[in-house]
């Protein structure tokens, strides 16, 4: 009577083991992860489009796209720093492992200009989203047993700067890299919008017309 208990058991180890979900995660790599994309302070941005490449070399088009805003309570904060943690977009990564690299084509509304370009992700940055999926938070016990999920966040600045930052067990941000996108030559949408940007905020506006776009801070 015991063998329909050890088969039901082996299936669902084998299951495990398959999505690398297991109780050792026999892929470290795996995932999931979670991509997210922020601006400076005020410093309005909208995504058009977004890809990475995993630890396998697979290629995982049309992540997502979307508004990238930075907030800025009445541009208080200026607009040097970046909401990491809150704001912008963020999308389920389905199917991949960890990136080795990440695309990314956006707007920055604030100039305006389109940028594009791929952004290498360091080993450091795979190390923690590991940790960030294999271990508890020791400062917040109670979200153990919340499903761990690890999450990229790619921060865009007018000029074409892109921060990188990981969030660790903890969902604190901790940054790995900083690259630089080029110019899109065909403008806005890839040239199909007639030139027309994602419309700015008032804020933003009010901002960059009292104090200009600090170029270099980032």
């Amino acid at each position: 009577m015991r063998t329909p208990w050890i088969l039901l058991g082996a299936l669902f180890l084998s299951g495990c083991q398959a999505s690398g979900l297991s109780w050792g995660r026999l892929d470290p790599d795996a995932g999931p992860w979670a991509l997210g994309f922020v601006t400076p302070y005020l410093m309005d941005g909208w995504v058009e489009d977004s890809a990475t490449v995993d630890v396998d070399g697979n290629l995982f088009r049309r992540i997502g796209s979307g508004g990238a805003a930075g907030g800025g309570k009445n541009g208080s904060k200026g607009a040097r720093g970046w909401a990491v943690k809150g704001g912008g977009t963020e999308r389920n990564v389905r199917d991949a492992k960890l990136p080795v690299r990440i695309y990314v084509r956006w707007q920055s509304v604030v100039e305006p200009q389109t940028y594009q370009g791929w952004i290498e992700i360091p080993e450091s940055a795979r190390q923690v989203m590991r940790a960030a999926l294999r271990k508890d938070c020791q400062q917040f016990p109670e979200t153990a047993s919340i499903l761990k999920i690890a999450s990229v966040r790619l921060g865009l600045a007018p000029g074409g700067v892109v921060q990188i930052w990981v969030l660790d067990e903890c969902m604190h941000p901790v940054k790995v890299a900083r690259g630089q996108a080029e110019i899109e030559p065909k403008g806005p949408y890839l040239g199909q919008s007639g030139g027309h940007y994602y419309p700015q905020t008032e804020s933003s506006k009010r901002y960059v017309e009292q104090y200009g776009i600090p170029y270099g801070s980032w």
